[in-house]
């Protein structure tokens, strides 16, 4: 029997870990704050949009040369996908984390500054209510 395919320490092969589940939810969430649907960044990246579903779950890791260009594609540094990963990284995100995604998605998406610049102030203004 080949050892290769053997699960070592009782750990089944290819399982994601708690860290590529993580690394998938950071690369879910900048693809929403950039407008993106997950069949765009698929084809900005070059794999069909059940990898990159697969990649956002944390079912298949990344490579690192993956990551790099989904580093790319979403404009930030390799590292981005990272941060925070001391901290609580196993709870899927929350209705008020997705509304904040969804307002900065939008806010990036109005063109006029006077605009951007007013809801600013509005946004501003209404937390120092609170």
């Amino acid at each position: 029997m080949n050892n290769m395919s053997m699960p070592r320490a009782g750990k089944p092969i290819n399982r994601a870990t708690d860290i590529d589940r993580f690394v998938g939810q950071r690369i879910r969430e900048r693809r929403i704050m950039m407008g993106l649907s997950q069949q765009q960044m698929a084809d900005m990246i070059g794999v069909t949009y059940q990898q990159a579903h697969k990649y956002e779950r944390g079912i298949n890791r990344i490579s690192a040369g993956r990551l790099f260009e989904i580093a790319q594609v979403l404009n930030v540094a390799v590292s981005y996908f990272f941060d925070g990963l001391e901290g609580d990284a196993g709870d899927d995100m929350g209705q008020r984390q997705r509304m904040c995604l969804e307002l900065a998605r939008n806010f990036s998406q109005i063109s006029n500054e006077r605009h951007q610049e007013a809801l600013s102030q509005l946004a501003r203004a209404l937390a120092s209510q609170s």
